[in-house]
């Protein structure tokens, strides 16, 4: 299936599959796509293990990485220091009031106290700062492609990545937000609607897509959000991309680490259950609605820290949320095809669905047009 991204690539689907777990990033690059791993909740002691793990289990396929290198956010003038120095500066940012509304949220929900396995990592990649020593990581490895979630990434990583033979995308979600990613110099801007899960703009997919299509030319686009079927698949690539960015529907799937609290929210939800939340991170997060998000909206909440605050604040919650598997509390980012994902299955039947749904859908609009083949003719 031949677009530009699959050449510049040397994969042989334009579909590429954002996870944090490494073996969903093995598995679609297996298939023939291409597996990008979320470095953000790693140490570079970690995404090491991570990388090298991956680099023997894709078979010498092409994999990336993905670093969230905010252009903007909270303490960004307290200076860079070390990851610990920083880490108390910015902590001493975080109000009390903050902390009580956290520890009286869990305590109403009968979630157990905090234990010494329980200590979260307050800070991970949030910043500039930190996420550097994740690309230095990242760069050691045969990786194809390092990407950067939130804001144009910085023209020196850009550069950093090119000295390595590395492609960069940065993902968009506004017309004016693809311009500075190509300003930046990036090789891929993928376009991501409302619609998706995690990060996420206003403006929906089958808006932003054309959109950014046109502002970013020649440089080729990725559609995202609300992709997770073939029939989503050919309207993004109608719509003028060259391939598809994918992430939600990779949770429910038999190689990823989605908590067991989370998969059962998933699994029950339906396409209307989602809200964009900063509850989780500071800045607009699609997540399924339910008790985390509610709390952060009623009227005796604080508000929401802005990016790193927020994560920083809540950071030691999930983990104790997460340990107890609360049905109600766990927060889970997810996109609104959620509504579609109603059981677990392998990456490699994901893949196999998407593709075939893709050709039949693209095989209904060339009988639309008069140019579908006559019988007993291929397809391909």
């Amino acid at each position: 299936m031949p677009t530009r991204v699959t050449e510049m690539f040397g994969i042989d689907l334009p579909v590429f599959a954002f996870s944090h777990c490494r073996d969903v990033v093995a598995a679609v690059s297996r298939a023939g796509g291409m597996g990008v791993l979320g470095a953000l909740y790693f140490t570079p002691e970690e995404l090491e293990t991570e990388l090298a793990w991956i680099d023997a289990h894709t078979g010498g396929r092409p994999y990336g990485v993905d670093v969230v290198m905010p252009s903007s956010y909270a303490g960004a003038e307290l200076g860079a220091g070390t990851g610990e120095e920083l880490q108390e500066r910015l902590r001493a940012l975080i109000p009390d009031g903050h902390r009580r509304f956290v520890d009286t949220l869990l305590a109403e929900h009968g979630v157990p106290e905090m234990t010494d396995s329980d200590a979260g990592r307050f800070l991970l990649g949030w910043t500039d700062a930190t996420a550097r020593p994740q690309v230095e990581v990242a760069l050691k490895h045969p990786i194809a492609l390092l990407a950067n979630a939130l804001g144009a990434p910085p023209t020196d990583v850009v550069e950093q990545a090119h000295r390595h033979g590395v492609k960069v995308a940065g993902l968009a979600s506004s017309r004016r937000h693809a311009r500075k990613q190509c300003d930046a110099g990036v090789d891929v801007v993928v376009a991501q609607g409302t619609e998706a899960g995690g990060h996420t703009g206003e403006v929906t997919t089958m808006v932003l897509v054309p959109e950014v299509v046109d502002e970013a030319g020649p440089v080729p686009v990725l559609a995202a959000g609300g992709v997770g079927r073939g029939r989503q698949m050919a309207a993004g690539m109608a719509l003028g991309a060259e391939g598809v960015w994918t992430g939600s529907v990779w949770l429910a799937t038999e190689e990823a680490d989605t908590p067991r609290g989370a998969l059962e929210q998933i699994l029950r939800a339906s396409s209307s259950d989602t809200v964009r939340s900063r509850s989780m991170t500071g800045k607009p997060a699609r997540m399924l609605r339910n008790d985390w998000t509610r709390a952060w909206e009623d009227e005796g909440s604080p508000g929401t820290l802005p990016m790193p605050l927020q994560f920083m604040l809540i950071a030691d919650a999930l983990r104790r949320v997460g340990r107890v598997r609360h049905p109600t509390l766990t927060p889970s980012p997810v996109g609104q095809i959620v509504g579609g994902i109603d059981r677990v299955k392998p990456c490699s039947q994901v893949v196999y669905e998407l593709m075939e749904e893709f050709g039949e859908a693209v095989e209904r609009l060339a009988r639309v047009a008069g140019t579908a083949p006559d019988a007993g003719e291929e397809v391909g």
